[in-house]
């Protein structure tokens, strides 16, 4: 903190005032000694009203920052909430959603429009940086999924700033060392994480499907996960896939390609990051979802797989 100067302080070269008489001297020493004690008193009084605004905003939640102000009108705010696993035109469709709630309700119009969050969230060198490589990709996986608080003037890139700051800081809690002795890069991992986020829905599960995903990678095994194939076809999870669907060549059809997708296919929360750079150590290599929905089974042979799928009415795998 910077301090104020002292104000005995009086330059070099400066001539001091001629001395005052006897009885002025004292009259002036006693008006100095009351302005003193006044000084002291408010002095005192602020320190204490300090000390207090302190202890009080100690058990208050920080105050919101001020709005700016375009002339002497203040700027709306908005808020857009992301959920882990959105994928990036889920959020342009969020954004087109919540845009439509503040002209209907609260009457204004934001700058932020799900078109050109589109335009500003396609193609990047920053997706290369955690490759390896100098490969332009667009931005998924690195949206952070979170709630975020706009102005009515903020643009898209305002938001894609905020997204790419807030995964910055959760990926600084990816530590690489596993993933990379396995010759993954750490756009490998966002990818893993992405599909995590697709699958899991406890996350104590999360460890465990990062395993199998790593196991059946150094198996040299299709990962056989449809989430994978929803997203390249653009398949919502409501809408069962078909033959057709199960057939397409699409590089996102990890049934018929072996290896990783060619990006990721969500934005995963800071757990499953966690869980893709770090998966438990497990031989498993099938998984499915149990009758909960929530739950799954896992297992490392194929014929205790077979057998779950049947007994549960799955029927044979494909």
């Amino acid at each position: 903190m910077v301090e104020p100067p002292e104000l005995s302080n009086v330059p070099r070269g400066t001539v001091p005032p001629p001395p005052e008489p006897p009885a002025r001297r004292i009259h002036v020493a006693r008006r100095r000694f009351v302005a003193l004690a006044v000084i002291a008193a408010a002095v005192a009084v602020g320190a204490w009203a300090a000390v207090a605004a302190i202890d009080k905003g100690s058990k208050q939640k920080p105050a919101a920052a001020p709005r700016r102000t375009t002339g002497v009108r203040a700027l709306k705010t908005f808020r857009i909430i992301f959920p882990e696993g959105f994928t990036r035109l889920q959020m342009a469709q969020r954004i087109k959603a919540v845009d439509a709630i503040a002209r209907r309700k609260r009457h204004f119009n934001p700058k932020l429009t799900a078109r050109t969050y589109e335009a500003a969230t396609a193609s990047s060198r920053l997706p290369a940086r955690l490759a390896g490589d100098k490969k332009r990709r667009n931005l998924e996986g690195m949206l952070f999924p979170a709630e975020y608080e706009l102005y009515q003037n903020d643009v898209a890139k305002t938001l894609v700033a905020k997204q790419l700051a807030a995964f910055r800081d959760a990926w600084s809690h990816v530590r690489l060392g596993y993933a990379r002795s396995k010759n993954l890069s750490g756009y490998d991992v966002l990818t893993i994480a992405s599909m995590i986020e697709k699958e899991a829905v406890v996350d104590s599960e999360r460890p465990l499907i990062a395993a199998v995903i790593y196991n059946r990678l150094h198996a040299r095994m299709p990962l056989g996960i449809d989430a994978t194939l929803r997203y390249g076809l653009n398949v919502p999870g409501t809408k069962p896939l078909t033959k057709s669907d199960l057939a397409n060549p699409t590089p996102y059809n990890t049934r018929l390609h072996l290896g990783l997708p060619p990006t990721p296919i969500s934005n995963p929360g800071l757990p499953s990051l966690v869980a893709a750079a770090h998966p438990a150590k497990v031989n498993y290599l099938y998984f499915v979802a149990k009758p909960d929905k929530k739950h799954h089974f896992f297992t490392a042979s194929a014929r205790e797989f077979e057998q779950y799928l049947a007994s549960h009415g799955y029927g044979p795998h494909p």
